[in-house]
């Protein structure tokens, strides 16, 4: 019998890894791969990639997962390919074939009538082979049982379209990239392209190359994660704001800071702002109590701070807010814990040679 496999300690971890998926790997067992990796306590994703897809998917740890749910508005960019002339019941080439028809003459003139149809507003019948829940239950259910349930169609975007004549295994095929709105399912969007061209389509090849402002480029592949040091794991990771964009900044002194994460208004001359980062400078050195804020009796104006300039940042998020008629109001804050924790990792990463 082999020796009893040891037992991970966890610990606080806060921040997002940018990993490139790999092909045939959930995104679930993706994410539970790096939290065993970094050991961490607390993790999610930021949506799910299918396990036929490949490509960017930001994970999330510690504080970072009480952002995760802001990046699933974000739009998302494919890169695919769509053999025409062969429909399978998945949409993709893991199902099976269900009609083939010849490909009709694809000329250029055809690919751009085609892109226009397809560029902006849309709509779209969710594919049976997805997560999407009726009546309680995921359509993929439904269709392994061999039923086909209605679906209403759903509104989507897609916000650039280009395709590409090519060949796939003898056969005629479009290479595709399109950045779409949240919702939309890329299976369909070939699929759809397919039939409109008359022959049918299904997809052999998905990748997502951008999600949000988070390009393919910057993320790194499971297994040179794996490869890494512990040290070099926690330095791979972007810090939980890196979820914030486009949220205006804010930075509020320590004492205000205090109040603010005890879910206190802060007042100043802000403008009314429906995404707003708030940060405040880092206090000198790690542990500095940030666990005892401490609740005043009446809240105080604070003026606006101004971004820090150029370079590394080294003031700390508190959490994100709206302002309001002057008013600035939480929404999802960090724990003085938390804060306490990420400055301390922080002093240590600084630390170490």
């Amino acid at each position: 019998m082999g020796a009893p496999r040891a037992r991970v300690v966890r610990r606080p971890v806060h921040g997002v890894l940018l990993l490139d998926k790999p092909l045939g790997l959930s995104s679930n067992d993706a994410l539970q791969k790096c939290k065993w990796l970094l050991r961490a306590e607390k993790a999610g994703h930021t949506g799910t990639l299918d396990p036929l897809a490949t490509g960017a998917l930001p994970l999330c740890f510690g504080a970072a997962t009480k952002f995760s749910q802001l990046h699933l508005d974000a739009d998302k960019t494919y890169e695919a390919v769509a053999v025409l002339g062969v429909k399978t019941t998945t949409g993709d080439a893991e199902g099976e074939v269900v009609s083939e028809r010849p490909v009709p003459p694809v000329t250029p003139q055809r690919l751009a009538e085609v892109e226009r149809q397809f560029t902006g507003p849309i709509q779209q019948v969710p594919p049976m082979h997805s997560a999407l829940k009726k009546d309680g239950k995921a359509l993929y259910e439904y269709a392994r049982a061999g039923q086909e349930v209605e679906r209403a169609p759903r509104d989507v975007v897609v916000h650039e379209l280009r395709l590409e004549l090519v060949e796939e295994g003898g056969r005629a095929a479009l290479r595709f990239t399109a950045r779409v709105s949240k919702g939309t399912y890329i299976r369909t969007l070939g699929e759809d392209i397919g039939e409109t061209l008359g022959c049918g389509a299904h997809l052999s090849l998905l990748r997502r190359i951008a999600t949000g402002p988070f390009d393919v480029a910057r993320c790194v592949t499971l297994e040179a994660f794996a490869a890494m040091s512990e040290a070099e794991r926690e330095a791979a990771l972007l810090p939980p704001e890196a979820l914030l964009d486009g949220h205006t900044r804010v930075t509020l002194g320590a004492d205000d800071a205090g109040r603010f994460l005890s879910g206190l208004r802060r007042r100043g001359h802000w403008a009314d702002a429906d995404r707003v980062a708030v940060f405040s400078p880092s206090p000198p050195g790690a542990g500095s109590g940030w666990g005892h804020a401490q609740r005043p009796e009446l809240p105080q104006r604070v003026p606006p701070s101004p971004p820090p300039e150029g370079g590394r940042s080294e003031s700390v998020l508190l959490g994100t807010a709206h302002t309001r008629a002057g008013e600035l109001i939480p929404s999802r804050l960090l724990s003085p814990i938390e804060i306490d924790q990420i400055l301390r990792a922080r002093s240590h990463a600084e630390q170490t040679p």
